[in-house]
């Protein structure tokens, strides 16, 4: 299992548009992709999911982990913090 933590710097957090990025990026990955919200503690949501990533309520300067497991886990996780670093662009 790979996991990484990251600070979200996006103005609306992980909010409509982000969150539908953030949830298509994970589904291109083919391990199983976890996330949660590290300064608001709660649950682990799937990151395919765009109503589960919502129902995190990341906002602005919020930590989040993400886990990747399976045969492309390091990428993924590498992948889904770079995508968030840069502000999603």
């Amino acid at each position: 299992m790979e996991r990484g933590m990251v600070k979200v710097i996006n103005d609306v957090g992980l909010h409509a548009r982000p969150a539908a990025l953030f949830v298509a990026k994970a589904a291109s990955f083919k391990s199983d992709i976890r996330i949660q919200n590290t300064t608001k503690p709660g649950k682990w949501v799937n990151a395919k999911s765009v109503l589960g990533v919502l129902t995190l309520g990341v906002e602005k300067d919020h930590e989040i982990e993400i886990t990747a497991e399976g045969e492309d886990e390091v990428e993924a996780v590498r992948q889904m913090i770079a995508l968030i670093k840069n502000d999603f662009a």
